[in-house]
């Protein structure tokens, strides 16, 4: 009876997993490492110096920049918890991860993901108020305002997704710790477990679902709204710097949805498409939006751009 005990407990509290990496693709593991380790650097540098040249930069403490910053922090924090790890199992072989480990990269992965999504839809609206109501713009978006803005945001996505780490403390996982992937995630985890996952299931694809659904509707509408008010603008100068103002966003907004539907089709009818496949997709899902929404930024941001060449070129040149 004790030994049934502590095989019970061992299922419940398991020590590790084991991350296989990209099943079939062993031969080519260093290789597939080099563009995610550059694209990962990328990634660190354009993100801090981001949030570097806003927290500085005295011209840049407005709603839309604040938003931003906080775009920046939670891509620093999505490709931090994917990509070191696969370097980790690409390079070193390095495949095991504690269960306390799988829990917490779960959280942040799906909380990066949510966060990410309602930065998106706060960014929206403030091109949104910034287009529709410039003379209003300073008092509608006010510092106490895009602080609980940004509060919110972080509330909801964190209300949402810590749900699905003691759904997963509450399976137990007795028969194989083999997760066939490079991250854990939430039902990629859960589908180990001998037990009934049916709720992980529901609430691991209705509730983000819905919630980064909503954020999608709000975005449109946004945009709707915008798109009359630019047209509604007399002077043809007028409505190219209006839309203008909004380019660096709908950049972002595409990086980001186009691939996690594509993602989310691919692994709902694509049954053809082979498994190493759709991990190498999700893998660069991770790891390229965060490397390219600065420099989306820094191109299509004219005041981002100028703050940039002064700060890091022309005092040098000084």
């Amino acid at each position: 009876m004790p030994l049934l005990s502590m095989y019970n407990l061992s299922c419940y509290n398991p020590s590790s997993f084991v991350l296989v990496g990209i099943p079939g693709l062993e031969k080519l593991h260093i290789w597939i490492g080099i563009p995610f380790c550059v694209i990962y650097i990328v990634a660190a540098v354009g993100n801090c110096i981001l949030l570097h040249l806003i927290a500085v930069e005295q011209s840049l403490h407005e709603p839309m920049f604040f938003f931003l910053s906080m775009l920046a922090s939670t891509d620093l924090i999505l490709s931090t918890t994917t990509v070191p790890k696969l370097l980790n199992i690409l390079w070193f072989g390095s495949q095991e991860i504690t269960f306390s480990g799988c829990l917490t990269q779960m959280f942040f992965l799906h909380f990066s993901f949510v966060v990410d999504s309602a930065i998106l839809l706060a960014m929206a609206f403030d091109r949104y108020v910034a287009i529709c109501f410039p003379l209003r713009y300073s008092s509608i978006l006010t510092p106490q305002v895009t602080i609980k803005l940004m509060v919110s945001i972080v509330t909801r996505s964190f209300g949402v997704i810590l749900p699905a780490v003691f759904l997963l403390k509450r399976l137990p996982f007795c028969s194989t710790r083999i997760i066939p992937h490079t991250y854990c995630e939430h039902i990629g985890v859960a589908r180990l477990s001998s037990a009934d996952i049916s709720i992980n299931i529901w609430y691991g694809f209705s509730v983000p679902l819905m919630t980064v659904t909503s954020d999608v509707i709000f975005i449109a509408v946004s945009y709707i709204f915008i798109l009359h008010a630019v047209f509604q603008l007399p002077s043809q100068g007028a409505r190219q710097k209006a839309l203008s103002t909004c380019g660096s966003h709908v950049c972002v907004i595409l990086m980001f949805y186009t691939p996690a539907f594509f993602s989310i089709l691919a692994h709902r009818f694509g049954h053809g498409v082979p498994h190493n496949v759709l991990i190498l997709f999700a893998n660069f899902y991770v790891a390229i939006p965060p490397a390219l929404n600065p420099i989306v930024y820094g191109v299509k941001s004219k005041q981002i751009q100028d703050k940039f060449i002064l700060r890091f070129f022309l005092r040098k040149a000084q």
